[in-house]
């Protein structure tokens, strides 16, 4: 693809889309400041998690086929979540593993997608997205993007190209919050517990603000941190890369 730039099909996700989509307009910034061309197709739909999660395999590969179906024919597919990226990539090609021509095209799709600040750093190399956020702030490593994806460098590198941001690592990080999709409605008494023990870390840490890159552990962390008074906004990494940090934190102004 020398000389073109490459064409990349943003995967806006559901929480995005419905609960806080300037992290879908910070991608889109980000991914074009980085020589990007993108399209967010009308088509996509959720990446079927809840369902494959559920043990509803049929349902999931239901909709699988119309995500494979939406996003074919870009040069790279991009989410900023760890959670759905890690569907796409590591679940739909085990969905699709008894029909020959769907599992070719899940593990085309699966090639072709990436985690957004993994794309960033890892693919496309980007250092320095001159962005500037002075804040001390600490890092919730997501489940799936840090088992399913490797993503553990990345974020962190690309937020030591912003002006301003002190990191403090919580002793914590890597630990999940409760969320887990359905976990959290399964188990509401043990995911109260995990999200607990995570805000107490992220108290910890000292930080003005806890950053991530799923939106689903990002609701999770910043309802509890708001009910127990903790002064600790949240913000999904994206809005700090892109610079788009003006409006308000997760979980602020809302009841």
């Amino acid at each position: 693809m020398a000389g073109q730039s490459p064409h990349v099909g943003l995967f806006v996700t559901c929480l995005v889309d419905l609960m806080r989509p300037s992290v879908g307009f910070a991608a889109v910034k980000l991914l074009q400041a980085a020589g990007c061309a993108v399209t967010v197709p009308a088509a996509q739909t959720c990446c079927g998690q809840p369902a494959y999660n559920s043990g509803d395999d049929e349902d999931a590969r239901a909709i699988a086929r119309r995500v494979i179906a939406a996003f074919e024919g870009f040069d790279y597919v991009v989410a900023p979540s760890g959670s759905c990226a890690g569907t796409i990539k590591v679940h739909y090609p085990r969905l699709f593993a008894g029909d020959t021509d769907m599992a070719k095209r899940a593990e085309d799709l699966a090639r072709r997608t990436h985690e957004l600040t993994s794309f960033l750093n890892d693919v496309l190399q980007v250092t320095d997205s001159k962005a500037e956020y002075r804040a001390k702030v600490t890092y919730h490593d997501t489940c799936s993007g840090l088992r399913e994806l490797a993503v553990k460098t990345a974020p962190r590198a690309l937020l030591g190209g912003v002006k301003g941001v002190e990191l403090a690592e919580s002793g914590g990080a890597e630990t999940c919050c409760g969320f887990g999709g359905t976990f959290c409605v399964k188990y509401p008494d043990i995911s109260g517990h995990m999200v607990d023990a995570k805000a107490d870390d992220v108290i910890a840490s000292g930080a003005d603000v806890l950053l991530g890159g799923d939106l689903g552990c990002l609701l999770n962390i910043a309802g509890r941190l708001k009910r127990r008074g903790a002064a600790v906004g949240v913000r999904h990494v994206a809005e700090v890369l892109a610079g788009m940090t003006g409006g308000p934190a997760i979980g602020e102004g809302e009841g």
